[in-house]
């Protein structure tokens, strides 16, 4: 688009006629106050019902006061108008211009309802900043392809509608129509880094190459169209490496991949997971150091967030594991006639009681520990009792889950082990009768595929 028409926001918002909500992301600037007055003028074309959202981060002293003018503006137009107000506190050395970011989208995400659409104000020069910003990252062709013209947010959609047109074109309008708006001081910093670009970089570039926003748009635009392609053959190509345990990767099918294959195969599986992708470095630790190690070995990558590690010949993604408890901790569990929950440290879960149904369960008092040695246990009555390591290693435990499951004690004797098994000829006086579970903790997947021959998640003394 050269200029900016009303009604090619409405052509460009046709595909979602279904949307119950229409919200406009509304900070007071120039962009959005364009793309507020547009919609406006078109709001029986629009699909739901018209509204703006104006995000307060509180990080100037004047954003109370932009925030009334935005609510005047709103008032004007007869748009309703939510303010939210974030309380932001950016740890040392983060980039405030990414907090702000990271806090904004979260508060559109608790916004959205189901179907409900988000319309920003990015347009064409916004789009050739985020490019090159992502060229001065070294991104690949997903960071490349810079901003979609609509994206998943939340219950709802996220739509660029303004991503054709340039600032220039939305600046004619703005005068055209009369229109008042606020401007950000801190726009100008040139500390920031696309200020930097936009104030210093791209007018350079401008003047040689008059075109360069729609250029770098273009080349966006392509960039989208590879990503896109590159993501359609990682998920074929993941397909064919699952493992036999759910969220997990088979490394030797794999390690057969070319390397290319296998970094957009990674990069997938991780994002599905729900994790941040790894950068070029980590990746090529996955696949240098995590893949060639021997199968016994316990390798591991860990970045923001997430961690790969590896058990056997299997690849395993996780949320980083929190501190183990120290083999020292006992926790004191009485069970009895009554259901009893028991809460475990560092986000492990829970263990849950249920006394027998068929007969009195007398108040019994357990001992609940963690990563002990030297332990064996008989899971029949008939059999020799073996080392803890092996019944784990016949689970299918991976090493660095074991020091996490819990261990129930009665009278200094082992009743069970969470998740795996229970040790057979210790019903003693001391064991309660009824059925026990371990809920709650963040591996299940991982632990409740133990072998079946022993027992499921519900195991009863």
């Amino acid at each position: 688009m050269s200029g900016f028409d009303p009604g090619q926001l409405a052509a460009r918002l046709a595909a979602f006629a279904s949307a119950p909500r229409c919200w406009i992301a509304f900070s007071g600037g120039l962009d959005s106050s364009v793309l507020l007055s547009a919609a406006a003028a078109i709001r029986t074309q629009l699909p739901g019902a018209l509204h703006a959202v104006h995000i307060d981060h509180g990080l100037h002293p004047d954003s109370g006061l932009w925030a009334a003018r935005c609510a005047s503006r709103c008032e004007a137009l007869a748009i309703p108008l939510l303010i939210r107000r974030l309380n932001l506190q950016p740890p040392p050395g983060a980039s405030i211009e990414a907090v702000a970011r990271a806090a904004r989208y979260r508060a559109f995400v608790d916004l959205l309802g189901p179907g409900d659409l988000l319309l920003t104000a990015h347009n064409r020069d916004d789009q050739a900043e985020t490019l090159l910003l992502a060229l001065l990252r070294g991104s690949g062709v997903q960071g490349l392809a810079a901003m979609p013209f609509a994206a998943p947010l939340g219950a709802g959609h996220l739509l660029r509608p303004l991503l054709d047109v340039t600032r220039d074109a939305l600046a004619v309008y703005a005068r055209a129509q009369g229109l008042d708006w606020s401007e950000d001081p801190s726009n100008g910093e040139t500390a920031l880094d696309r200020n930097y670009l936009r104030h210093r970089i791209l007018p350079l570039l401008r003047e040689r190459w008059p075109a360069v926003s729609t250029v770098l748009a273009r080349s966006a635009s392509h960039c989208a169209e590879a990503a896109e392609l590159s993501e359609r053959l990682a998920a074929e190509t993941l397909a064919g490496l699952r493992g036999e345990r759910p969220g997990t990767l088979d490394i030797p099918a794999l390690s057969r991949l070319d390397r290319a294959l296998q970094k957009a195969a990674l990069r997938l599986w991780i994002r599905q997971a729900g994790f941040a992708a790894p950068d070029a470095r980590h990746l090529d630790r996955i696949l240098d150091e995590v893949l060639p190690a021997r199968a016994d070995a316990n390798p591991l990558v860990a970045w923001a967030g997430c961690e790969v590690r590896r058990y056997r010949d299997a690849l395993f993604v996780l949320a980083p594991l929190p501190c183990p408890p120290s083999p020292a901790t006992e926790i004191q569990w009485s069970v009895g006639d009554a259901i009893a929950t028991l809460e475990l440290p560092h986000g492990l879960g829970r263990l849950v009681w249920h006394p027998a149904v068929d007969g009195k369960s007398e108040p019994k008092r357990l001992v609940v520990r963690f990563g002990q040695t030297g332990l064996s246990c008989r899971t029949s009555a008939a059999g020799h009792a073996r080392p803890l390591k092996k019944l784990f290693q016949e689970a299918g435990i991976p090493v660095w889950l074991r020091p996490y499951v819990p261990l129930i004690f009665a009278d200094e004797s082992l009743l069970a082990v969470g998740g795996i098994c229970l040790c057979r000829g210790q019903e003693t006086a001391a064991a309660p009768q009824g059925t026990w579970s371990w809920q709650g903790h963040p591996w299940g997947i991982f632990v409740s595929v133990a072998a079946p021959r022993f027992l499921p998640e519900t195991q009863r003394f």
